[in-house]
C-alpha cells in the first residue's frame, strides 16, 4: 500500500508530504496505481523546482518507494497551490481505486 501524509502550516496550507510504499495493484512495471501516484509526486516536485523560487528538502529511497518533501522558510503561494493539486490528484486516485492501494495518513507519523 502507498501511504501519503501531508504537512500543513498554521494557515492549513500544505507545505510538504511523505509518500511511502508500493501499491501492490499489479507486478512491478505494470502497476498503474504506483505509476499514477509517482507521476503526480514527481511532477509536483519538478513543477515547484522549475516554476517557483521556493526552497525545499527532499529525501528519497527508490527501493522503498519513499519520498519526503518539505518546503523551507517562506514558501510561495504557487508552491502551496502545486501541493494542493498533488493532494487533489491523490484523492482522485483513492476515490477511483478505493483505499486498498493508496491511503492518506496523519503527518504525525514521521515514517509513513
Amino acid at each position: 500500500m502507498i501511504k501519503v501524509s501531508f504537512k500543513y502550516d498554521h494557515n492549513n496550507d500544505p507545505v510538504g508530504f511523505i509518500c511511502a510504499g508500493h501499491a501492490g495493484f499489479a507486478v512491478f512495471g505494470k502497476d498503474i496505481i504506483c505509476a499514477g501516484v509517482s507521476a503526480l509526486v514527481i511532477n509536483c516536485i519538478n513543477s515547484i523546482s522549475t516554476f517557483t523560487d521556493s526552497k525545499f528538502d527532499l529525501d528519497t529511497d527508490e527501493k522503498k518507494g519513499y519520498i519526503r518533501f518539505v518546503l523551507k522558510n517562506d514558501p510561495s503561494e504557487e508552491a502551496k497551490l502545486l501541493l494542493k493539486s498533488l493532494k487533489l490528484g491523490i484523492d482522485a486516485i483513492i476515490q477511483d481505486e478505493g483505499s486498498k492501494y493508496v491511503k492518506l495518513v496523519d503527518w504525525t507519523i514521521e515514517e509513513v
